[in-house]
Order: structure tokens, then C-alpha cells, then sequence
């Protein structure tokens, strides 16, 4: 294997294991507004409201596409639901051939 292949290995890692982190901050945030919600905990703890705060800056971005779009059915938010499907699908059928045309490219350096 060469440099460039080793290079987009890693570089197929890297996008892996952020999809990986991005699921576990969506299953994570849900799982805190939650118990937010039941009143489990509250935002009086200074770490879990920064915990929170810094979890909602990285999801809202991710779900406020689909909140404009699908509406809370009956109360229930299903975006989180529906931004997991997206992200293991693209985790699953985009991010290998990806990974195959970034190794053909840089395979040869």
C-alpha cells in the first residue's frame, strides 16, 4: 500500500468515526431532553447544562433541516429518528464507494 493509500484509508476513517460520534451526540441529546422533559434532571447542574448545551450545538444544526420539514407528530419529535436512518445510510452505502474512488485517486501517489 502505498502513501496515497494509507492516506485515504485514514481519511475514510476520520468520516467514519465522525458519522460514528455524530449518531452517538443524536442518541445522547434525545436521551437528555428526555429526562430533561420528565424532570430527571434539570438544568441547575452546571455540568450537565453545559454537557446539554454543548450536545444542542452540535445536533440542531443536523436536525433543523428536518424540523422545517416534518412537524412533531403528536407531541413526539421524530427527526432524531429520521437524522439516524439518514446517517447509517450514508454511513453504509455512500461512504464505501467513497472511500473505493478516493483510494483509485490517491492510490497512485
Amino acid at each position: 500500500m502505498g502513501i496515497g493509500g494509507g492516506l485515504a484509508g485514514f481519511i475514510c476513517f476520520i468520516i467514519g468515526s465522525l458519522f460514528q460520534l455524530l449518531w452517538l451526540a443524536i442518541i445522547i441529546n434525545a436521551v437528555l431532553s428526555w429526562l430533561f422533559a420528565f424532570n430527571v434532571i434539570n438544568y441547575r447542574n452546571r455540568f450537565v447544562a453545559q454537557v446539554a448545551s454543548a450536545l444542542d450545538a452540535i445536533v440542531s444544526p443536523l436536525l433543523a433541516p428536518l424540523r422545517a420539514v416534518i412537524p412533531p407528530l403528536g407531541g413526539i419529535d421524530i427527526t432524531p429518528i429520521l437524522a439516524l436512518l439518514i446517517l447509517s445510510g450514508m454511513r453504509t452505502y455512500l461512504l464505501p464507494p467513497f472511500c473505493s474512488a478516493l483510494y483509485q485517486l490517491l492510490g497512485g501517489l
